[in-house]
């Protein structure tokens, strides 16, 4: 004969724990069991949740996962996968810092506290730049290209063409290292240093190039490949 939960059961309850105690109070497995909802062929929420964390590396590793990967643990499904990776993005959209038109930048702390977020979970290289007007204040920002970088596929053309437009003044090149390493490599200086050629002809400066990953960032014009001083509003 089934029984009904009594009251320090229902408290401890993801639901009732988030409702009296907040959500800093939930672990890793109580904020995926609330997003999968009831259980499912004889497991409870928490059970799926608890296989989902496990079988994926816990929450950094759900979050490279796909709806077709996730619907492949026992107990997910289509419905349920499709939650958890829309769940996922929310918070990621959520915690990109947003670069405004008109901001300033001051550093490559600034560029990298704008693309962590959204670069350091990229399973392929994207290569962006941010336009710049001549204070250094951002007009906008635009994807150059998507996979493995190459001089072909980062070619001056694709990258100034934006810049000259909307008549830029300057760029920040910004691309992220999937392997989580930002230290940049020949190819890495390379493109760089084509690049900035290629702004002098054009009168568009090169003034830095920002490579985000997992593990940190790194500056190019801080590794000396290239030279700029900040003019920014005092």
């Amino acid at each position: 004969m089934s029984r009904a939960p009594t009251t320090t059961q229902r408290e401890d309850r993801p639901r009732e724990r988030l409702a009296r105690h907040g959500r800093e109070a939930l672990g890793d497995i109580e904020l995926v069991s609330l997003l999968i909802g009831a259980g499912r062929q004889g497991d409870t929420a928490r059970d799926i949740a608890a296989r989902i964390l496990n079988d994926h590396g816990g929450l950094l590793g759900l979050a490279h996962c796909t709806t077709e990967e996730l619907a492949r643990t026992r107990g997910v499904g289509a419905a349920r996968s499709a939650a958890i990776v829309a769940a996922l993005e929310v918070g990621r959209r959520i915690a990109t810092r947003t670069l405004e038109p008109g901001a300033a930048i001051r550093s490559p702390e600034d560029v990298f506290e704008h693309f962590h977020s959204s670069l350091r979970l990229a399973t392929q290289e994207r290569f962006l730049a941010i336009l710049l007007d001549g204070r250094h204040r951002v007009a906008g920002e635009t994807v150059v290209s998507q996979g493995t970088l190459t001089a072909s596929l980062v070619h001056p053309r694709e990258v100034f063409r934006p810049a000259l437009r909307t008549g830029a003044a300057a760029l920040i090149l910004v691309h992220n290292h999937p392997s989580g390493d930002p230290s940049p490599s020949r190819e890495d200086r390379e493109i760089t240093e084509r690049l900035i050629q290629a702004g002098t002809l054009l009168g568009v400066a090169v003034i830095d190039h920002v490579i985000v990953a997992d593990r940190g960032f790194c500056s190019l014009r801080e590794e000396g490949v290239l030279d700029w001083e900040p003019n920014v509003p005092g």
